[in-house]
Formats: structure tokens, C-alpha cells, sequence
């Protein structure tokens, strides 16, 4: 049975170990990343598991788009940045706390803007 860890105790990890085997055995180290994963999520509160489970398949198909393990990264980091500082990040929704509870703008998008060319038939 696989011990099971709560996310304030993890064991560090062994970053020699899984650098060997992702050389040597590509097929165990896939395995052992799933796994790792799948150990993280299920250690996570159970009202949050829905949630890192639908980012894990987002950063899943990040990764399958791309042509290189370093292109995955990229995108992964990229999304991560959007996530952090986009029109949606963090920073804005930390930002909107210290708004006064009446400014219901704070967070709102502002409406999209769209220059209108007019169609003519031939």
C-alpha cells in the first residue's frame, strides 16, 4: 500500500534518483511521475482534488502540444505567468480585496472593443 502524505510533509524529492531513471528508463519514469501526481492530488482536501485534477489535464495538454520537453515549459511557465498577473491572475483578485466592498468594478472586465469594417458585396 502507498504511503500517503498530506501537502506539509512531503518527502523532498530525490531529484539524482529521477534524473537516472528519466535517462535510463523513460517508460518507469512516466510511471513514477503519474504516480507522484496522482499521490499529490489525492493528499490535497477533498474539496480541492476536483480542481487540481483540471489543472493537471490542462498542463497535460500543454505539454502534448508541444513539439520538445523544453517547449512544454515554456508553455507551462507561460500559462503559470497568465495565471499569476493576466486579466484574470492573482494579483488582480488580490488587488480587489483591498478595493472598498462597494466598488463592484474592481475586478469587472471592461467591455471589449472591436473596430467595425463595413462588408461590401462585389
Amino acid at each position: 500500500m502507498a504511503k500517503k502524505y498530506n501537502l506539509k510533509n512531503l518527502p523532498p524529492l530525490d531529484f539524482d534518483l529521477w534524473s537516472k531513471v528519466a535517462e535510463q528508463d523513460p517508460d518507469t519514469f512516466e510511471s513514477m511521475r503519474l504516480a507522484a501526481i496522482e499521490e499529490f492530488i489525492e493528499s490535497a482536501p477533498a474539496e480541492r482534488r476536483q480542481r487540481l485534477r483540471c489543472l493537471q489535464w490542462r498542463i497535460d495538454q500543454e505539454r502534448r502540444l508541444s513539439r520538445s520537453p523544453m517547449g512544454a515549459c515554456i508553455r507551462i511557465s507561460r500559462m503559470m505567468w497568465e495565471n499569476l498577473l493576466g486579466e484574470e491572475g492573482l494579483v488582480r483578485h488580490i488587488r480587489y480585496l483591498g478595493e472598498p466592498s462597494g466598488n463592484q468594478n474592481a475586478i469587472s472586465r471592461p467591455p471589449p472593443q472591436a473596430r467595425v469594417i463595413p462588408f461590401r458585396p462585389e
